[in-house]
């Protein structure tokens, strides 16, 4: 497979913030839109790659832009949710407590 450099910086950025460096996986199609870098990684670095509230992976996107723009390409990132998806939410301490109120007669 032949690297592009933005795969490569992509790859660079991605291995650096993960633990499973053997898991990063960079796909990359050229259509009439622009480039489109898919990108795969272990269940358990989604966490460090996407960050709080997303901002990890939208630091990633304008960075990967900014290489697109450079090389006169728009480049577009798509993060591929591990198989399983998101695991189940724990209730949220208010939603324990609103559960107990049935008890007490006021």
């Amino acid at each position: 497979m032949e690297k592009y450099s933005d795969q490569e910086f992509l790859e660079y950025i991605v291995r650096t913030l993960v633990d499973h460096k053997e898991d990063v996986k960079i796909s990359r199609t050229v259509d009439e839109m622009g480039v489109l870098l898919t990108l795969k990684v272990h269940p358990e670095d989604m966490g460090q790659l996407i960050g709080r509230n997303g901002s990890t992976a939208k630091a990633i996107r304008t960075l990967v832009r900014i290489v697109g723009l450079r090389n006169h390409a728009r480049i577009n990132l798509k993060i591929e949710e591990p198989e399983g998806g998101r695991a189940p939410r724990r209730s949220t301490p208010t939603e324990s407590i609103g559960d107990g109120l049935d008890d007490f007669k006021i």
